[in-house]
């Protein structure tokens, strides 16, 4: 209740970006393989700019 108003901070939305893109990839390994793997590697990016945070 009381984090209601308060904004999300950077890494927040980095993680809440990279999980989206997960799902994402995992939905497109069912039918296009390629994509999948380039959303993957994005995702693989997006995490090591997390980590470095």
């Amino acid at each position: 209740m009381f984090g209601l108003f308060r904004k999300k901070t950077e890494k927040e939305k980095m993680e809440a970006r990279y999980y989206e893109l997960i799902k994402k990839s995992y939905d497109l390994s069912h039918s296009n393989r390629a994509d999948s793997d380039k959303v993957a590697a994005e995702a693989a990016d997006l995490l090591k700019q997390i980590d470095s945070l």
